[in-house]
C-alpha cells in the first residue's frame, strides 16, 4: 500500500471522533480474543487494518487513539505501527487507490508507461487525487507478482500484465462502475509462462491450464 506520512495534528479532513460500528466492534473483539491474556495488544495491527476500512480507506489519528485505548496501550505505539507499515494511509484517498509497481522487474517490461497512461487517463499525477475522489495515484515497491509485470494494486486486488491500453480500458470501467476483471488482464493463468507451462504438462493439462 501508499507510504506512510507524518500523521496530520489538524487539518479539515480529521475527525473529531471515532469509534467502531456495531459490527466493527463485533470483529474486533473477535480479532482480540485470539490472542492470549497479557498480549492482546498483539491485535492492533489488524484493528487499525479494521478501523481504516471503516473510516474510507485511511486512518485518522482519532481512530488510532480509539485502537490504542481500547487495547490499553500507549497511543504513541499505535502511532509507531502506523508510520512503519505502509498498508496505513495517514491521509485520505480515493475510492480507487492505485498503486503502480515500479521496482526492476515491472520497470524492466514497461511500467513506466503504466505510469504514464495512468497520469494521462485520471488527469493527475503521483500522489495526487482526482477532484471528484474516485481515483489516487501513487508508485510502490514490489507488490510480489514479478512474473505476471508489469502489475498494480488498486484497493484489495492485483491486475497483471499490464499495457497502457488495457490500464486505460480498466480505469474508465472503473469510473464508469462496471465490472473489472482481477489479476492477469491477458488470461495468464497463476504464474504461468506466457508460452504456456514448461513442465508436468500432464497435470496441467488434467487441470485445464494447457490445451
Amino acid at each position: 500500500m501508499s507510504a506512510s506520512v507524518g500523521i496530520a495534528e489538524t487539518g479539515p479532513e480529521q475527525p473529531k471522533e471515532f469509534a467502531f460500528t456495531a459490527a466493527n466492534l463485533k470483529k474486533a473483539k473477535a480479532i482480540i480474543a485470539k490472542y492470549p491474556d497479557g498480549r492482546q495488544q498483539s491485535a492492533v495491527m489488524p484493528l487499525l487494518d479494521l478501523a481504516q476500512r471503516q473510516s474510507g480507506n485511511w486512518l485518522p489519528r482519532v481512530a488510532m487513539d480509539y485502537v490504542a485505548d481500547m487495547l490499553a496501550m500507549p497511543r504513541i505505539k499505535a502511532y509507531e505501527v502506523a508510520t512503519f507499515y505502509s498498508m496505513y494511509n495517514l491521509k485520505p484517498v480515493g475510492k480507487h487507490f492505485v498503486q503502480v509497481c515500479t521496482t526492476t522487474p515491472c520497470w524492466l517490461v514497461g511500467s513506466a508507461g503504466i505510469i504514464d497512461a495512468c497520469k494521462k487517463q485520471l488527469g493527475i499525477g503521483l500522489g495526487e487525487t482526482t477532484p471528484d475522489g474516485e481515483f489516487t495515484l501513487i508508485e510502490v515497491e514490489c507488490l510480489g507478482a514479478c512474473v505476471n509485470a508489469p502489475m498494480a494494486q488498486i484497493n484489495d486486488d492485483y491486475y497483471e500484465d499490464l499495457t497502457p491500453e488495457n490500464t486505460v480500458a480498466l480505469l474508465q470501467a472503473l469510473a464508469d462502475g462496471k465490472p473489472v476483471k482481477t489479476g492477469s488482464q491477458t488470461g495468464r493463468r497463476g504464474s504461468q509462462a506466457k508460452s504456456g507451462p514448461t513442465s508436468l504438462h500432464a497435470q496441467a493439462k488434467a487441470a485445464g491450464v494447457e490445451g
